[in-house]
């Protein structure tokens, strides 16, 4: 009987397969490509969509699944009335809005909320009820989501301004520095002895969450209280 003879791969077969297998690799690294570089305008898009919202719910209560009044109220950033270096800060109710943040230097515009939930970082940016009113002279403590309202938070520098516009008056403040901490890091949120901002939310990542958070720490540079308190509202 003759034996059959087992016909080995020819070393010619592997390069065949090159031309089907490097296209493939090429299309996957291209839609990597797409996808990071699609990032970015996303959130640009995401964020003046909320924005372009907001008129909608102000001075509109709601409640949520867990039962929290989130109340939107109409913030004036256009006082013109008489104003002092000194003045009582207003506090606000949980989930009440009580400001609204601006910057010209990336493009800001964003509602902030007393307290941080869930619910309300899908809605604006949310101050820690732990830190300091504006106005009050202490650390006040603000953060907000990476993919929407603090998508260029990494592009501020030194010198840059932001305003806090609340009820009660408005607050200027200078960037003083960049920061970069990880979550379990407190040295950042603890209270001070005069009057500052500090911004933070997490580090941009392209799959998952980072535990990294990146920001800003400003000093007030200019405090104004509204004489006329009902012309503020």
């Amino acid at each position: 009987m003759k034996k059959k003879s087992v016909e080995k791969e020819s070393p010619a077969a592997l390069p065949l397969a090159m031309p089907l297998i490097l296209p493939l690799v090429t299309l996957l690294l291209c839609a990597a490509i797409i996808l990071v570089c699609g990032i970015r305008p996303y959130e640009k898009l995401h964020t003046y969509l909320q924005i372009a919202f907001m008129d909608d719910l102000k001075q509109t209560p709601s409640s949520g699944a867990d039962g929290l009044e989130i109340v939107q109220n109409d913030i004036t950033t256009n006082y013109s009335g008489k104003v002092s270096q000194a003045g009582e800060p207003v506090y606000s109710a949980f989930g009440e809005q009580y400001g609204v943040l601006s910057c010209e230097a990336i493009d800001l515009y964003v509602p902030v909320y007393w307290g941080t939930t869930d619910e309300l970082l899908e809605l604006g940016a949310c101050q820690t009820t732990a830190s300091s009113i504006a106005g009050a002279g202490g650390n006040v403590v603000i953060s907000a989501h990476v993919n929407t309202f603090f998508n260029r938070l990494d592009e501020l520098q030194t010198g840059d301004t932001l305003i806090l516009y609340t009820s009660y008056g408005r607050f200027t403040y200078a960037v003083q520095k960049n920061i970069r901490f990880e979550n379990t890091d407190k040295q950042y949120i603890l209270p001070t002895d005069t009057e500052q901002l500090t911004l933070y939310t997490c580090e941009m990542q392209v799959f998952g969450s980072s535990s990294t958070r990146i920001g800003v720490v400003c000093d007030c540079i200019n405090a104004e209280f509204y004489v006329n308190e009902e012309a503020a509202q």
